[in-house]
């Protein structure tokens, strides 16, 4: 792929001679070893020396052994491991200036002079005070006879924390997998508690932030959520039982409560899970249980999300130790929307202080907007209970009826996504329509009207329960049109793949002959191989990636016994390298095959003979992914840019072959297991988001094209697809992603995740070259970006 002038490469920085340290300080998240890993191989590839800081800053002010070199093969295996493998304690004796001091002349003494921190607002605060302090700290050193030429101290810190409290990141490192430990428990719950009948308190944690209350929340349709940010006013414990009693009387066996740790009311007094469940037995006579989930939501392996999100985020770290000068204020590695950017860490401490300032001083919607809103929960969980978020039409004007439907492959999240619209739509007015088996079901007129309740309980479901099929509508344009009359369809909704890109495409171009679909037509993409134009992201993908990681994870466990081994394992993506390239990521594999980059014999035995050199030097278990060239015929189809026999049995082979004496190989094909299970938080939360979205801007465009009795839109900007570009949801017109898009592969001509396969290289010990022009750069934070409704965090 060739690669722009203007552009500044990674080659063009250069850390030798310096020396780089890394530490974990506070509590544990999940994902910092693959930030640690990420540190360690970026400092070592860049020739720098990286050193590791054991116990956290208890052992940067004991020094000896809590400070050791880190080498390539020390953070072998360690991708995949929970917790943080240097350990992390909390130190007194640093937040004094003789513990600081004792801290710096154990740096000095191995020539440290850039930091990477991982942990929370005070351990991050802690650094930024000990740059500060540092001219002052090496002037008494000095005095005290040593000797040292240092004269700045350079701190880059990333956020690890699991409770997501972080102001100026959507994400913290150790959210997403928390979110998985505390669903798969909801999950568990939610059969047993039918099966009796039962109400069950889930307690979480989150003693200052709600966020793990609130997205669970969501994730698993629950009834009520208290959390710290927003006290529910006077009066609640009467409305809450009201809508457990509604819910159970439209003949629902179980109710969810989901409490922070931290919950309090308008007064201050903690509302406790305990408190809650005496509520409900007190007032209801339900039967009801209390379950704490306590610290198993900081133990097991990281999700797929937080080791991607710790490994950008480790080497955006090293490159702004690179870059950084004795005037750079300490920064912090955030994630805006799919973005990496660079924040003044003092910025970010004084925005996330003020937060709870403003609950501390009852100040709660100055908290909430700092926060984040409960206004999405609220219009999911009961009908017209959100005075904030008004319908858009009046009472005359709000009677549309909107026709929601799933078009190709299925994806998990589909449901949560089908969910949220259906709920959305019939709290503004609009009477939903729920079209079964996608176009074909539409022109056969599967359709039927679809109520609050039916949706209940579909956000944990993985497929599609509305039914899903790959018919195109162009063959059976009049008879859709028919069914549109028939039904006086206003509006579509369509959640899918590529087929349902290609459908609104093929429904848009139809316009001229049949008025019938002159109506507001959006896409929501869902497809595990995320190759849709318009979206770095869609629903589905993370599952399926989740999915891939798990299984590597297990692959390699299977072969904890066995020296030398190398596996060949085979994903889904047709021509979109998506999955294999973001799975190896996740699993730490040391070659990637894609179609977006054509390789041939002279890669492949180069690549057999760098892991041959590997595993002569280390004992170590390789692992290799490529995606099947064209998923809907088989693996060994051809593809135009490679040879027939490079299919996944031709690798397997060669890598057999060389490999003999030296290690031994096995395959692995994935298959259809990534398109099946439950949805991963992450998925169940995207596709309620950008479902929700979708159908505002559906209500938006319905009161615009409403004229004379009618709805009438043929505007270019009436059919638009809403995916996730870089930092922001955006809306985008069908037609205008025409020139983005290669129909003959299904794919994207520019795809952003091809930026991390170098990386992905890098980690892999090869040597290559990385593009840092889109690399995060200092900004200033700003309040309303701050974990924003209308944006969500994607890998």
């Amino acid at each position: 792929m060739a690669q722009p002038d203007n552009k500044k490469f990674f080659e063009n920085l250069s850390g030798a001679g310096k020396a780089i340290a890394v530490l974990t300080s506070g509590g544990d998240a999940q994902g910092m070893n693959a930030a640690v890993r990420a540190v360690v191989r970026m400092g070592i590839y860049v020739g720098a020396k990286v050193y590791f800081i054991h116990e956290g800053y208890q052992g940067m002010v004991d020094g000896g052994d809590n400070i050791k070199e880190a080498t390539w093969e020390s953070v072998s295996s360690m991708l995949q491991v929970g917790g943080t493998v240097i350990g992390s304690a909390r130190c007194m004796e640093f937040r004094t200036h003789e513990g600081r001091l004792k801290a710096a002349h154990n740096l000095v003494q191995h020539g440290i002079t850039n930091l990477c921190v991982i942990g929370g607002d005070g351990s991050l605060t802690g650094a930024n005070l000990f740059r500060e302090e540092w001219s002052s700290l090496l002037a008494k050193l000095v005095q005290q006879g040593a000797e040292t030429k240092y004269s700045a101290l350079h701190i880059v810190g990333m956020v690890g924390s699991i409770d997501n409290d972080f102001c100026g990141t959507d994400m913290t490192i150790g959210t997403d997998s928390a979110l998985h430990r505390i669903i798969e428990v909801v999950d568990a719950i939610m059969t047993t508690a039918q099966s009796h009948q039962r109400t069950f308190v889930l307690e979480v944690m989150g003693r200052h932030c709600g966020y793990l209350a609130l997205v669970s929340a969501l994730a698993c349709g629950a009834d009520w959520v208290l959390i710290p940010e927003m006290p529910p006013e006077d009066g609640w414990e009467e409305k809450m039982c009201e809508k457990l009693s509604a819910t159970r009387s439209r003949g629902t066996r179980l109710n969810i409560i989901i409490v922070a740790e931290g919950a309090i009311d308008r007064h201050g007094k903690a509302i406790t899970s305990s408190r809650v469940k005496d509520l409900v037995v007190r007032s209801l006579g339900f039967d009801t249980r209390v379950t704490i989930l306590g610290h198993v939501q900081r133990g097991g392996t990281p999700s797929a999300f937080d080791r991607i999100l710790a490994s950008r985020m480790g080497v955006e770290a090293v490159l702004a130790l690179l870059e950084t000068t004795a005037n750079t204020p300490a920064c912090v590695v955030s994630l805006c929307g799919n973005q990496a950017v660079r924040l003044p860490l003092m910025e970010c401490v004084q925005m996330t202080q003020e937060v709870q300032k403003a609950m501390d001083e009852k100040r709660f919607e100055d908290a909430v907007k700092l926060r984040g809103s409960l206004r999405l929960y609220k219009r999911l969980s009961v009908p017209g209970a959100d005075s904030e978020w008004p319908c858009a039409f009046s009472p005359i004007q709000s009677n549309f009826n909107v026709a929601v439907l799933n078009v190709g492959a299925p994806a998990a999240g589909m449901n949560a996504a089908v969910r949220s619209a259906v709920r959305v739509g019939i709290s503004e007015g609009h009477k939903m329509f729920a079209i079964n088996d996608g176009f074909e079901g539409f022109y056969k007129g599967q359709i039927k009207e679809i109520k609050w309740g039916a949706v209940g309980g579909w956000t944990g479901q993985g497929g599609s329960l509305l039914g899903t099929k790959r018919t195109l509508p162009a063959k059976y344009i009049g008879k859709i049109a028919e069914q549109i009359r028939k039904y006086n369809i206003n509006a579509l909704l369509v959640i899918g793949g590529f087929e349902a890109y290609l459908g609104i495409a093929e429904l848009l171009a139809a316009r001229g002959t049949c008025e019938e679909f002159c109506v507001p037509m959006i896409m929501v993409p869902a497809t595990v191989s995320n190759n849709v134009p318009g979206s770095d992201l869609s629903i589905g993908a993370d599952t399926a990636l989740n999915a891939i990681t798990d299984t590597c994870d297990r692959i390699k466990q299977s072969a904890s016994g066995t020296k030398r081994r190398v596996f060949i394992i085979e994903t889904m993506g047709g021509y979109c390298g998506y999955l294999a390239s973001v799975g190896g990521l996740a699993a730490g594999a040391d070659a990637v095959y894609i179609y977006e980059e054509p390789f041939d014999i002279r890669e492949l035995q180069s690549n057999v003979e760098h892991l041959t050199e590997k595993m002569k030097t280390s004992i170590q278990r390789g692992l290799v992914l490529r995606f099947d060239w064209n998923v809907l015929v088989t693996p060994k189809s051809l593809n135009e840019n490679s040879n027939v026999n490079y299919t996944t049995d031709f690798i397997y082979q060669l890598y057999s072959e060389e490999g003999k004496g030296v290690f031994d190989c096995r395959k692995n094909i994935l298959g259809h297991m990534q398109q099946g299970g439950a949805p991963s938080p992450f998925d169940r939360n995207f596709g309620t988001k950008i479902a929700a979205k979708a159908m505002q801007w559906i209500s938006k465009k319905l009161q615009e094209s409403y004229r004379q009795g009618r709805v009438f839109a043929n505007t270019e900007d009436s059919a638009c697809l809403l995916g996730m570009r870089r930092r922001a949801l955006v809306f985008q017109p069908v037609t205008q992603l025409k020139d983005q898009t290669d129909f003959i592969h299904r794919i994207p001509k520019e795809q952003w995740w091809l930026k991390l396969r170098p990386l992905m290289k890098i980690l892999a010990k090869y040597k290559t070259s990385y593009d840092v022009s889109d690399s995060g750069q200092l900004e200033h934070v700003v309040c309303n970006r701050t974990k924003e409704s209308d944006t969500t965090t994607t890998i």
